[in-house]
C-alpha cells in the first residue's frame, strides 16, 4: 500500500516493493538524509504531497520536485530540471534516456547541509520556470539513438520497418527506450523480436 503522507513514507517506505515496512526497506538506509531534505522542502514555498508513492512538492498545484531513497543514494528530482541553469554543475540525468528531469544525488548528511543554499536556489529557479509556463521541448525521433540490432532488423524486414514508421512518435519513443536499455545485445534483440507482432498491429509498448 502506498503511503498516505510523507511521515508514513519515512516510517514504512514507498510500498512499491515487498520490503516496505521492513528494516530492509531502502528508505531506512537514508533516514537522516531524507529528514534533512524534508526540512529544506518545508522551509520553502512548496506544498508537501505524496505522488507515485514518494514525497512530491508542488507550487500552486504544479509538480516541482520529488525526493526519494535509492539503493546507493538518495535524490532530489526536479521534474523540469533540464531547464534549470545549474551554474554549480550538480544536476544529472536520472538515467540515459531522461529528457526533462534532473536529480541532485546525496550519500551523506554533510552534502545536504553544505548544499542547503544551492538546493533553495534551485527550488526558486524551478518555481520561476513553472510560473513562466516554459516547457522542455520534446525530443525528436530523429535525435534518438536507434540500437544497432533494430537498425539491422528494419533494413532486413520491410514490413517491420513500415509498421514502426507508422507508429505515433510517442509509441516509437517508448519502444526505442525499451529496446535500447539492456546492456546485452542478445537481450536487445530478444525484445525487438518479441514485440514484432505488436508493432505490426500498430500497438504501443503498453497498449492493450
Amino acid at each position: 500500500m502506498k503511503p498516505a503522507s510523507v511521515s508514513v513514507y519515512l516510517n514504512v517506505g514507498c510500498g512499491r516493493c515487498p520490503l516496505g515496512n521492513t528494516p530492509q526497506c531502502k528508505v531506512h538506509s537514508w533516514s537522516e538524509e531524507l529528514l534533512l531534505l524534508r526540512s529544506i522542502m518545508l522551509d520553502s514555498p512548496l506544498t508537501e504531497e505524496v505522488k507515485w508513492g514518494i514525497p512530491c512538492y508542488t507550487f500552486k498545484g504544479k509538480n516541482i520536485l520529488t525526493f526519494s531513497a535509492l539503493k546507493n543514494e538518495c535524490v532530489i528530482g526536479f521534474l523540469k530540471g533540464a531547464l534549470i541553469q545549474d551554474k554549480h554543475g550538480l544536476l544529472k540525468p536520472p538515467g540515459p534516456n531522461a529528457h526533462e528531469s534532473r536529480v541532485l544525488r546525496f550519500t551523506h548528511t554533510d552534502q545536504i547541509c553544505d548544499g542547503k543554499n544551492i538546493i533553495h536556489e534551485y527550488i526558486q529557479e524551478a518555481i520561476k520556470i513553472e510560473e513562466s509556463g516554459r516547457k522542455v521541448e520534446p525530443k525528436l525521433i530523429s535525435d534518438m539513438a536507434f540500437p544497432e540490432e533494430l537498425i539491422h532488423v528494419l533494413k532486413e524486414d520491410v514490413q517491420y520497418k513500415k509498421s514502426f514508421e507508422l507508429l505515433s512518435p510517442g509509441k516509437q519513443k517508448g519502444y526505442l527506450f525499451y529496446f535500447s536499455s539492456p546492456k546485452k545485445s542478445e537481450t536487445r534483440m530478444s525484445r525487438i523480436e518479441k514485440y514484432r507482432d505488436r508493432i505490426l498491429s500498430g500497438k504501443g509498448l503498453h497498449d492493450y
